[in-house]
This record gives C-alpha cells, structure tokens and sequence, in this order.
C-alpha cells in the first residue's frame, strides 16, 4: 500500500470516527427529545454529512496526480454538484414528507455537530500524518 493511499483511509478515519460518535450521540439525545421525527431526522442528517465529506476526500485521492488545471475542475464540478444534489435532496425532503415524519431542527442541529466533529477530526489527523512538503529553492542555493 503506497504511502499517499495509507495517508487517505487515515485522514478518512480520523474523521469519520468524532462524525460518527456526534451523530450517535445527536441520534440518541434528538430521538429521546422528539421522538421517531427526531431520529429520522438526525439519520438523514448523518448520511448527508458523512456522504458529503467522504466524496471530498475520494476527489482529492482521485486528482491527486492529476494537473493543477484538471484538479481544480474536478473539485468545482465536484463541488457544484454536490450543492445541486443537496438542494434536490433537500427539496424533496421538504416537499414530500410530513413534519411529522422528518423533523427539521433535528436535523439541523444533527446536520452543524456531524459537520464540526468531521472537520475536526479531519484536520487532527491531518496534522498527525506530519505530510513533509518539499520547499521552494532559493537563489543562493541553486549550484
């Protein structure tokens, strides 16, 4: 397994596991205070945080080789997609189930936690890989 690949499922782990505790914990507490509405709600939550993110960290292994150019594309498209799915997704959720059935707060608040205990635990890990990235030359070492 090259380096750069163990370096990937790490920084996915180390992310994945806080996302994965909040969102037990949000499920449990949300479920508790509003019910089946509540648990549903902080569910779809968790599946769209941990989707979301996990496509993030797939485009980046993805371009990883690839031109500056052809990377940047890769993640506006990814990105823009992304926000057109979401607001479909979203939308339909909103048109198509009753606020009994899908509560929204729940998810909302389920929706935030999931997402700072994902970016939290995704840039722990980051700085527990100790990436070494190589420096620019200057002028008086170029022999």
């Amino acid at each position: 397994m090259s380096k750069t690949k163990f370096s990937d499922t790490q920084l996915w782990r180390g992310a994945l596991f806080p996302a994965s505790v909040t969102a037990l914990i949000c499920l449990i507490i949300l479920s508790y205070l509003n019910g089946k509405s509540g648990a549903v709600g902080a569910a779809l939550a968790t599946v769209t945080v941990i989707v979301f993110f996990s496509i993030n960290l797939l485009v980046a292994r993805i371009s990883r080789n690839l031109d500056p150019m052809a990377t940047m594309a890769l993640a506006m498209f990814s990105y823009f997609a992304k926000v057109i799915f979401m607001g479909v997704f979203l939308l339909l959720v909103t048109k198509y189930t009753e606020r009994s059935m899908v509560d929204r707060e729940s998810f909302a608040i389920c929706a935030i936690l999931i997402t700072m205990a994902w970016l939290f635990g995704e840039v722990r890990s980051f700085f527990k890989l100790k990436v070494q990235l190589p420096l620019p030359e200057t002028e008086g070492e170029k022999l």
